[in-house]
């Protein structure tokens, strides 16, 4: 199963303007924010990310409902965020 998840970002690295540090549960990792480029993404800003990549700008209450849902679904979310914690964080 694929899941977006929802993460808070917490800077947009000044070197690599299309990568963002963001904060999902106290997991912390660059994702790429390119596919946002027409939209203005900053730090305080939830975002949605698939695999990596932020898909779409989201506001705090639907970041809320999102994780909620996550939640609910159990072992397919636990697998999910197993593999966001054995992914390389910065």
């Amino acid at each position: 199963m694929c899941l977006g998840i929802p993460g808070e970002v917490i800077e947009i690295i000044a070197d690599r303007p299309d990568l963002a540090k963001v904060d999902v549960i106290g997991v912390k990792r660059a994702i790429n924010i390119g596919l946002l480029a027409e939209e203005e993404v900053g730090p305080g800003d939830w975002v949605l990310i698939h695999v990596g990549f932020a898909l779409s700008k989201i506001d705090e209450a639907e970041a809320r409902a999102a994780m909620e849902f996550l939640e609910s679904i159990g072992k397919a979310y636990e697998d999910e965020m197993a593999a966001l914690r054995d992914s390389q964080i910065i």
